[in-house]
């Protein structure tokens, strides 16, 4: 049985650089957004942890941290 890894502690005196966390944009309803498969859209419906975009009559639901996704 294996379980995923625990994220370890970066230590000040540590010469390695820390991880960088990403930052989750924050969309609202009509924001117009830039996805890397799908073109432009604007944003018709927003979760806690997803985003439903339509892009020309295809609405797709994205999820966070929301890749390929951006907002214009």
């Amino acid at each position: 049985m294996s379980s995923s890894p625990a994220r370890r502690r970066h230590l000040p005196s540590s010469p390695f650089a820390a991880p960088v966390e990403p930052v989750i944009e924050v969309f609202e309803l009509g924001d117009r957004v830039s996805h890397d498969l799908y073109g432009l859209g604007r944003i018709v419906g927003v979760e806690s942890a997803a985003v439903s975009v339509d892009f020309n009559g295809r609405t797709v639901r994205i999820t966070s941290p929301y890749p390929k996704l951006t907002g214009l």
